[in-house]
């Protein structure tokens, strides 16, 4: 599931200090925070690869895998704020700021290709 992601050029953060380097620094930065649940396999997965094909796209893909990576996760999540944890869910930054974020009722009982029409959109704005 980890290599779903990091096989199409996402960076695995496993630690807080490895969040914070890569969600603070100074271009676009996708992160995507990763689960073992259904809707990451069946549409949060898919719709993200699915995105990159966009002429516009991130300068910077990162994946933390909720369940796993914890410290990652929380240190992730912190920048989110003020969204609650949800995983899966998709978190653009653009200097360091949050500029779009998809929770998992944004992914749950949607299609890959919704969830990918959202982020390009999101990508032509920022990117």
């Amino acid at each position: 599931m980890k290599t779903d992601l990091t096989s199409v050029g996402f960076e695995d953060l496993k630690t807080p200090e490895q969040v914070d380097k890569a969600l603070m620094q100074s271009g676009t930065v996708l992160c995507v925070v990763n689960s073992v649940c259904g809707c990451a396999a069946g549409a949060a997965r898919p719709g993200v690869k699915m995105s990159l094909r966009s002429d516009k796209r991130p300068a910077k893909l990162v994946t933390v895998f909720a369940g796993v990576d914890t410290d990652a996760v929380i240190q992730a999540r912190k920048h989110f704020l003020p969204y609650p944890p949800s995983s899966p869910s998709m978190a653009l930054f653009k200097d360091g700021k949050l500029v779009h974020f998809l929770e998992r009722h944004h992914i749950e009982g949607r299609s890959a290709e919704m969830i990918a029409d959202n982020l390009m959109m999101a990508y032509d704005e920022f990117c």
